[in-house]
């Protein structure tokens, strides 16, 4: 899968790594700003089970 990525990516090694990194950079943020806080709806907050002394 990724060799097929990497065969599909335009110009040289160094265009296809900065590629790369924008769309991870574009991905982290997507899922930091909706996904997570999506999921943290579903997701119950636990309990705290231990007190201070």
């Amino acid at each position: 899968m990724y060799a097929a990525l990497w065969r599909v990516l335009p110009g040289p090694w160094w265009v296809r790594v900065l590629i790369l990194l924008v769309l991870l950079a574009a991905l982290v943020t997507a899922l930091v700003l909706w996904v997570f806080p999506w999921v943290q709806t579903f997701v119950a907050p636990q309990d705290v089970t231990v007190q201070k002394t």
